[in-house]
């Protein structure tokens, strides 16, 4: 592997385990707010990765997919969440499955305009500030690709308990009933290629824009 390779290798695996940290976190810090401690008392609310890291999703995964040459990817260990107790459990559901996503949009954002202003001052490779403007684009690609795999509504994912805070009342069954094959529908979703089918066209479009 050449030196600029291993170089972006180890910024995607930087900027991945920073995203999936500020994910966690933004479940735990919400989960708080809504009378949840557990993610508190836990010591999961922080950007400490070692707080968070899935010794497979967060390292091997990622290590196997940048050797195959692939776009890096990944997770982090859930944050445990409590809604015994909670005032309206159903909106409390929502409001901390949809902040993991929001998390990641929010980084994105704040990288683009990283971006933005460094793109101007970073002629070439060989200039002092590329690495950071290279932290930068990967953090813009990892952080959108972690939010709409997120928002995917397949459980055990976060869109689904979006769709769960959101349904009618009378769907509520079948979609508990859904939690079960949560798993199963992911690895279908995966090895169909309906996966690649959501996040390529994401992911291009991404690189064409930080790339022009």
């Amino acid at each position: 592997m050449s030196p600029e390779k291993t170089l972006q290798v180890v910024v995607q695996i930087v900027v991945l385990l920073f995203a999936v940290s500020f994910h966690e976190s933004a479940h735990g810090w919400v989960a708080l707010k809504c009378g949840d401690t557990t993610a508190r008392d836990l010591g999961r609310i922080t950007l400490n990765p070692l707080k968070h890291i899935d010794p497979i999703g967060s390292l091997l995964f990622p290590l196997m997919l940048a050797f195959a040459g692939l776009p890096i990817f990944g997770w982090a260990r859930p944050v445990p969440v409590s809604l015994r107790g909670v005032p309206n459990p159903r909106r409390s559901n929502l409001l901390i499955s949809a902040a993991g996503p929001l998390s990641n949009l929010l980084l994105a954002i704040l990288f683009a305009g990283a971006v933005v202003l460094l793109g101007p001052l970073v002629p070439s490779r060989s200039a002092g500030l590329y690495p950071l403007l290279l932290v930068a684009l990967a953090s813009v690609i990892v952080n959108v690709s972690l939010a709409v795999f997120n928002l995917i509504p397949i459980p055990p994912l976060d869109g689904f308990g979006v769709v769960e805070g959101l349904a009618p009342l009378r769907l509520l069954p079948g979609l508990i009933w859904l939690r079960r094959y949560g798993f199963l529908l992911l690895f279908l979703l995966i090895f169909t290629g309906a996966l690649g089918a959501i996040m390529n066209p994401v992911r291009n479009f991404l690189l064409g824009w930080l790339l022009s």
